[in-house]
């Protein structure tokens, strides 16, 4: 039996005094709300109302019952109010890159807060993104995915250190696309040998399969050896070494920005980063917020991606010409 239907018939039956006009304000049929109050009157081992008379009316078993009945009637409203007040105000946690700016993330929350969603910011790696939505800890978050299938792209890029003489000029390649064979040092005038590269580092935001294995093919193809790329460890430390002088860090703009290092964007787009917004399948609805997508993409320094990709660089072609 479900009780607070039945109660429900039984209340709405006293205060109309007629089994037709409590019907009508349930929305149900006559003989259903009939059967009900019958139900409810065995279960109690007693008559509710007195139908001998041309007018419906209560007896006293149903006055006495009555209070009670208003009283979890009322007590099952404000239990369902409280369940879609608590649904409402429920902390959504989303995954963004690890290191976003600050203002870029009080961006999403806020956004949150004007479309009556409360959202819990949580800078991850990007395995532990993907491990997290599909498990469902986190109900949104932004994923690394290949760039030219992203609907959001951030270039990366080089960043260096700023030069230490503030009336030197900077270097030429800063702000202009850069190749991974510009990164090679030019052989010395004297003994024509090449010094060693400076070690290329990668932060933990590009530590994925096909990143990787992108990059070191690309690496590869330059002729920079084998072990001029590798992750970079704590993103301080990176940046720490990187300032002063005695490495690159790939990174996107606003990160090298923030923290005082110059930059300029890799001309192999491929290389890029690629991000796609999603929830997590156990989300009810399935589908990201238009408003929240681009709020999130924004705090990862992302854009939309155009329509399609710059033809890929011709290394070979360019190593040649440069001897």
């Amino acid at each position: 039996m479900d009780l607070l239907a039945h109660l429900q018939a039984y209340v709405a039956t006293v205060d109309e005094a007629n089994f037709s006009r409590a019907a009508d304000r349930l929305g149900i049929a006559q003989p259903l709300l009939s059967r009900r109050i019958k139900t409810l009157e065995t279960h109690f081992g007693g008559l509710l109302f007195d139908r001998s008379r041309r007018q419906v009316a209560t007896t006293e078993l149903g006055m006495l019952l009555l209070p009670y009945a208003r009283d979890v009637l009322d007590q099952a409203q404000r239990l369902d109010q409280a369940a879609r007040s608590a649904q409402r105000s429920q902390v959504r946690a989303v995954g963004v890159p690890v290191d976003c700016a600050p203002a870029r993330l009080a961006r999403v929350i806020r956004a949150g807060t004007e479309h009556g969603t409360t959202l819990g910011v949580r800078e991850l790696p990007p395995a532990e993104r993907d491990a997290r939505l599909a498990d469902g800890t986190l109900a949104y978050a932004v994923l690394r995915v290949p760039p030219e299938g992203a609907a959001h792209r951030v270039p990366l890029g080089v960043a260096t250190a700023p030069p230490r003489d503030a009336h030197r000029p900077a270097d030429a390649r800063q702000g202009r696309p850069v190749h991974l064979e510009d990164l090679r040092p030019h052989r010395v005038a004297a003994t024509g040998a090449r010094p060693a590269p400076l070690p290329i580092l990668t932060l933990a935001e590009d530590d994925v399969p096909y990143a990787r294995d992108r990059l070191a093919r690309a690496a590869a193809r330059c002729g920079l050896p084998e072990r001029s790329v590798r992750p970079a460890g704590p993103a301080a430390t990176a940046l720490a070494e990187t300032l002063a002088g005695r490495t690159v860090l790939l990174c996107g703009e606003s990160f090298a920005r923030r923290h005082g290092a110059d930059w300029a964007p890799l001309a192999d787009a491929s290389l890029h980063r690629g991000y796609d917004v999603r929830a997590s399948p156990r989300q009810r609805g399935g589908d990201v917020p238009q408003w929240l997508a681009t709020v999130l993409a924004a705090a990862a320094g992302a854009v939309a991606r155009a329509d399609r990709l710059p033809e890929p660089v011709n290394t070979s072609i360019r190593l040649a010409a440069q001897g």
